[in-house]
């Protein structure tokens, strides 16, 4: 048997422990808007018995102008501890296609200190096609206290990748789409640049999993080294608006790889500024 992640659990072991003690299920599910789903209104209609909607379009920093950006520690700690989950819970966390939005919650919660957390394989669509339980029912929530422990050395900002851009220090992974990456393609929010930063290697997020699971460890490693990662130096994650970047933290630490960060900001920021090097082409 291939060697799997460490931080992904299947439906198996999941659809046995449902309503167990301790365990909090959050149905992280975003989409973009080429998709047309919207999140939300699945979630109502359908989700995991006992899971929990994560929106990620409302815990956010307010003061950033930027989407997505991670909230501060205390924000973080008291949404959360409104949902019912406490640091000490062990946390699955899911999305509808299997690896598109669950990492980035996944990331949240490990730098907030919790590492009992988890990403669903298959995501829920994959629930529902096995046939497994679902419910419209509201899930019952009992507030906790949340206690967050945050790591910021694992998040990058604009100044870091300005530094890391001019020096070379860290290997910058792009998880868009390669035509996106290369500029070919328009980005979805209009004001914001096509292209990549100086020297991003390309490592497109679905490259990552097949039928919405994560690939084994080995066949990680190639996708990472095929992309141009050396595993044995420093990388930064980035992709539109911060989400599926953490598709790659999540491969990276599921390789072993723990010297690495995200960036926070990610196209978004840097695309979306005149006073930052753009590139075209493949890398």
């Amino acid at each position: 048997m291939p060697e799997t992640s460490p931080f992904v659990i299947d439906a198996d072991w999941l659809e046995q422990r449902l309503g167990t003690p301790g365990l909090s299920i959050v149905d992280a599910s975003w989409y973009l808007p080429a998709q047309k789903r919207n999140a939300k209104a699945e979630y109502d209609a359908a989700h995991i018995p006992g899971a929990i909607f994560f929106d990620q379009d409302v815990l956010v920093d307010p003061d950033s102008p930027l989407p997505h950006t991670l909230p501060r520690p205390e924000i973080f700690a008291q949404h959360v501890g409104s949902m019912g989950i406490s640091a000490d819970d062990t946390i699955v966390v899911y999305d509808g296609p299997g690896m598109f939005s669950a990492p980035r919650v996944w990331w949240m919660f490990r730098v907030m200190g919790v590492f009992q957390v988890y990403v669903l394989d298959g995501g829920f669509d994959g629930w529902k096609t096995e046939g497994r339980p679902v419910t419209a029912e509201r899930t019952k929530i009992a507030p906790c206290v949340f206690f967050a422990n945050f790591d910021e050395e694992r998040v990058a900002d604009l100044a870091d990748m300005r530094r890391i851009v001019k020096t070379g220090e860290s290997q910058i992974a792009d998880a868009r789409p390669a035509g996106r990456f290369q500029g070919v393609e328009p980005e979805p929010r209009a004001g914001v640049r096509s292209g990549h930063m100086p020297d991003a290697k390309s490592v497109p997020a679905l490259a990552l999993s097949e039928n919405g699971k994560l690939l084994p460890v080995n066949r990680l490693k190639e996708v990472l080294e095929d992309a141009g990662i050396d595993l044995s130096k420093p990388v930064v994650t980035s992709c539109g608006s911060g989400i599926t970047a953490a598709a790659i933290t999540l491969a990276l630490e599921s390789v072993g790889h723990t010297d690495n960060k995200l960036y926070d900001g990610s196209w978004t920021e840097w695309g979306g500024r005149s006073d930052t090097p753009v590139e075209t082409g493949k890398d």
